[in-house]
């Protein structure tokens, strides 16, 4: 179809159109696979769903891998290259969670949809839009909903594949439900680490004042806290999660704090490390418990260079949709990618938000943008495939 950069971006207004007139089958997609539990490490049911919706929807050769992985491709008229367009299938729910989406006005709200049900909705209702906009692409398109992704799976149905495939993979696009306008080419490196507050076999329980796990797992925190973190080169530590104990007038038996150290540089991540190390060690020598650290992921920093063809092409589709393009450093699954050299990018494909009126694992988001995010990955499509995000 597109035979210059220039139009494609001229083919974008119809492309949005097109979009958005195929909102009863993107939005069905949605439904149908977000609606589908799949807690890391149980994620069957959903993959099924994902490779019904991917044999209905035109791919080919569509199945799991010895992973988990589900996959499907769309094949180019060449083939001489490969593109791996992904998002991960798991979420943070437990096997008893049944997410349920609802709609209003102009937004969807549910749990996991920027991470990441509309993500796989799209991917799903892709190869319909390519046929409507009669784009026939060189590239083989590889199309892959990813297991055992979060948390302590670690990238591992990602990895499996990069590591075991026998396709060569040529450029990576990475999908995430929110927010429109991302433009992730480079990782920060991190750390995913527990803490782990355990009380010793001897614990004085009756003792009056004995304070159980949970003021040592305090005094941990306000101590990481207190470690000076540069802004340059950027790192931080954040706190995601926090567990322990089983009632108000119970002493808790153990605690385990889950967090991130993020930072440009590899050293400076090796030094905090060593930093909580002594802070582990310490509190196990005064408070009379059991602190265990324990790094369970370690990814380095690395990704594309501002100037690569492949984002200020990107960059140009986002001016071209009327969009600014949000540059900043992911610590997701681009690792992976850069690990292996593989040219990669995040986008994101609508407008969200986490609005205190809406439970912890919830989200809405907006459904206008979406044909716009939609609009957004055909481009970057057509500009890889047409070559023009090749390093010359």
């Amino acid at each position: 179809m597109a035979v210059s950069i220039e139009s494609i971006l001229q083919e974008l207004p119809r492309c949005r159109d097109e979009a958005q007139a195929m909102q009863d089958i993107v939005l069905a997609n949605l439904v149908a696979i977000g609606e589908v539990p799949a807690p890391s490490r149980n994620e069957d049911r959903r993959i099924r769903m994902l490779l019904e919706r991917f044999n209905e929807c035109g791919l080919q050769t569509c199945s799991t891998d010895v992973f988990g992985n589900g996959m499907g491709m769309l094949p180019g008229t060449d083939g001489k290259t490969n593109i791996l367009l992904f998002s991960n299938v798991d979420t943070l729910a437990d096997e008893h969670f049944e997410p349920s989406l609802s709609f209003r006005k102009d937004e969807i709200i549910g749990p996991f949809i920027g991470d990441n049900s509309l993500a796989l909705a799209a991917m799903t209702s892709l190869p319909i839009l390519l046929d409507r906009l009669q784009i026939r692409l060189k590239s083989n398109l590889i199309v892959m909903g990813a297991v055992r992704m979060l948390g302590h799976g670690n990238l591992e149905g990602l990895n499996g594949f990069l590591n075991s495939s026998a396709i060569p993979i040529h450029y990576g696009l990475s999908l995430e439900g929110i927010q429109l306008g991302r433009l992730n080419y480079a990782c920060l490196g991190q750390q995913l680490c527990d803490i782990t507050v355990r009380l010793p076999e001897d614990y004085n329980w009756v003792q009056f004042g004995a304070t159980g796990a949970i003021i040592p797992m305090n005094d941990i925190i306000n101590r990481i806290n207190k470690i000076p973190l540069p802004r340059r080169p950027m790192t931080t530590i954040v706190f995601g999660m926090i567990r322990g104990g089983v009632s108000y007038r119970n002493i808790a038996r153990d605690a385990v704090l889950s967090f991130e150290v993020r930072s440009e540089s590899a050293e400076l991540l090796n030094q905090i490390a060593q930093q909580i190390e002594d802070i582990t060690e310490d509190v196990t020598a005064s408070a009379g418990v059991h602190a265990t650290f324990d790094i369970f992921a370690r990814r380095a920093p690395g990704g594309l260079d501002i100037s690569h063809p492949f984002i200020r092409q990107t960059r140009a589709i986002h001016t071209a949709l009327g969009m600014t393009s949000q540059l900043y450093p992911t610590t997701f699954a681009l690792g992976a990618l850069v690990e292996k050299k593989i040219p990669a990018l995040v986008l994101g494909l609508t407008s969200g938000t986490r609005r205190g009126d809406l439970p912890e694992m919830e989200e809405a988001a907006a459904i206008e943008p979406m044909w716009t995010g939609l609009a957004q990955l055909i481009g970057v499509l057509l500009a890889i495939d047409g070559g023009f995000c090749d390093v010359v």
